[in-house]
């Protein structure tokens, strides 16, 4: 009977192990994935400062005022 738990355990302990195995795989592709969107985001977000600049300067070389803002896509 102490053979048949045996089995059984190390069959439990493996199913275990490749559920955390996967868990942790899962894991790193979200960081994977959480990574790429925020520097994604800071990208963005240093492209549209850079253009709101270059408008402004050329604005003012222009002797026009600003351009209007854009609608923001939602």
């Amino acid at each position: 009977m102490s053979e048949n738990y045996s089995k059984l355990r190390q069959h439990a302990e493996s199913a275990f192990g490749k559920a955390q195995s996967q868990l942790f795989e899962r894991q790193r592709a979200i960081e994977d994935l959480n990574s790429i969107v925020i520097a994604r985001n800071e990208k963005t977000q240093r492209l549209r400062e850079a253009r709101l600049a270059k408008e402004l300067r050329d604005s003012l070389a222009s002797g026009t005022k600003p351009a209007s803002k854009r609608a923001r896509k939602s």
